[in-house]
């Protein structure tokens, strides 16, 4: 059967049943994954053949300060946007508010400050949802009892747009009840974040997702946790700017001890191995090379100490506790919502974290994944992550050859930019091409494939700075790999129009087909 097409800002729902469009869209993706890699694109079908999820991610900020309205027309006419992923709880900045502080204002919108930001809930809490954590009183006082989300979704809705809400997993020191939640660092210090086998945390997500699908007519949710677990961290083997340091890895706290107990993991072990890792990192910076060279005593270390990745593994089993937690409590509505789970751009950089993150698996959880494929802010992000590495296990590595190792590693072409060009060039369309194929693959036409195409993220001022026809390509490679649609990130108030207008050409050519 054919799923009817869908034309450019016009409702999934409003054209086909969402389980006509799931099982069109699962086919096409066990298609794509049945055949080779090199032949993938001859595989694909038709454009016109499906129905795709044009989305984009929208703080609250932008329809309360250009109105809901005019949001939506310029989305829907100049993004052929379908689709609007509206966020509905961080405490970030990253998916809230305006802009990141220091970067330029685009060409819509207030061209100042957003110091009234705070964060929270956006929508309305209702008590009775949350009786089993402390964490009782999250509502963000930014719009007073002004419900935001309610007015979003009838418009959307009036547009034949769709609505999901996204929570995020991101939180303020001064929230009532936090300090029971937080992580315990190796050395017993509290955290920022907090435990994922902490029971008022798992209690909340599950809470909140129902309190928030169940209050509004909305048509799915997605998760996002950008975080890693605590070997990674250890190693400072990601894309972010920081100081690696294993003594701030988590967690350590009785609940994370609890659930290490119960499947056999030595706590005692696992805390003398980190600390194995925090003098080997401390010995690393101060350029205390061991006779054997980095990695083969990072690699010793990892022998003596199997704790290690089992603790590491605890974590992401925790993570993924949470995001079951959330699909079942969903799906228990019976309102047919989606649940998706957003996949943070360290995937793309990582082998070591790809190892942990498998696209059959994950696919088994949720009905789509948003996998990051921001390709400008990439350059900057890979050459971050490559600096990182390099600081501790691979330092015997020149940068320039730990990035061609690690680009064969990952599978990307070898056309990408040099190490000391990357931020300049950002990552190529054929990455985000490939990243989405690796998706569609491993996911074996499990659930949809959203890639997360990014227009205007914040990079330093050497970056590439994107053009039109950047944002045009990156989005039609999405499309030409087979996606079954994709989320423009990381939030509109950060995005000039004429490079929505760039996504936009290129959606409604993918449709056209």
């Amino acid at each position: 059967m054919k799923a009817k097409k869908l034309s450019p800002g016009n409702s999934i729902a409003g054209n086909n049943s969402r389980r006509v469009f799931l099982k069109n869209g699962a086919l096409l993706s066990l298609a794509v994954a049945s055949s080779p890699l090199i032949k993938i694109s001859s595989a694909i079908a038709s454009p016109s053949t499906k129905e795709f999820i044009n989305g984009i991610q929208v703080g609250m900020a932008s329809f309360a300060d250009e109105g809901i309205d005019h949001v939506l027309d310029t989305l829907q006419k100049r993004g052929a946007i379908n689709t609007i992923f509206l966020n509905t709880f961080t405490y970030g900045d990253g998916l809230s508010g305006r802009q990141v502080a220091g970067q330029p204002f685009p060409d819509h919108g207030p061209q100042e400050a957003d110091k009234n930001y705070h964060g929270g809930n956006y929508a309305i809490p209702h008590a009775k949802y949350y009786q089993n954590t402390v964490l009782k009183d999250t509502r963000s006082p930014e719009y007073g009892s002004r419900d935001l989300v309610a007015e979003v979704v009838k418009g959307a809705h009036k547009r034949g747009m769709e609505v999901f809400s996204t929570i995020e997993d991101q939180w303020r020191d001064d929230i009532p009840g936090i300090d029971q939640c937080h992580e315990v660092d190796l050395v017993g210090r509290k955290a920022k974040t907090t435990c994922l086998f902490n029971p008022n945390i798992r209690a909340f997500w599950t809470d909140l997702a129902t309190d928030t699908c169940t209050s509004y007519d909305l048509d799915g949710i997605v998760f996002f946790n950008e975080r890693s677990g605590p070997l990674l961290n250890a190693l400072g083997a990601s894309h972010l700017v920081g100081t690696v340091d294993p003594s701030r890895s988590t967690c350590f706290c009785e609940y994370h001890q609890a659930a290490a107990k119960a499947r056999g993991i030595n706590f005692e072990r696992t805390k003398e191995g980190y600390h194995k890792l925090d003098e080997f990192a401390k010995a690393c910076q101060a350029d205390q090379r061991p006779s054997d060279g980095y990695y083969v005593e990072f690699q010793r270390i990892m022998l003596e100490y199997p704790e290690i990745v089992a603790w590491d593994r605890l974590f992401d089993f925790g993570k993924h506790q949470i995001v079951d937690d959330v699909y079942k409590a969903v799906k228990a509505l019976g309102k047919k919502q989606l649940v998706g789970l957003h996949i943070e751009h360290v995937n793309s950089f990582n082998p070591f974290f790809r190892a942990t993150r498998d696209y059959e698996d994950l696919a088994k959880r949720v009905d789509f994944l948003k996998i990051v494929v921001y390709n400008n802010c990439g350059g900057e992000r890979y050459q971050h992550f490559i600096k990182n590495i390099h600081s501790t296990m691979f330092k015997d590595i020149p940068f320039e050859e730990l990035m061609r190792f690690n680009n064969h590693l990952l599978g990307y072409s070898l056309s990408e930019a040099s190490y000391d060009d990357l931020p300049k060039a950002g990552l190529s369309p054929d990455y985000v091409y490939r990243e989405t194929q690796r998706a569609l693959i491993g996911s074996k036409g499990k659930c949809l494939i959203l890639p997360g195409i990014d227009i205007g993220i914040p990079v330093g001022k050497n970056s590439r700075k994107q053009s039109p026809d950047d944002v045009y390509q990156a989005t039609m490679a999405a499309y030409k790999a087979g996606a079954n649609g994709v989320i423009i990130s990381r939030k509109y108030s950060e995005m000039k129009l004429d490079l929505i207008d760039a996504a936009g050409r290129a959606i409604r050519e993918a449709i056209k087909g």
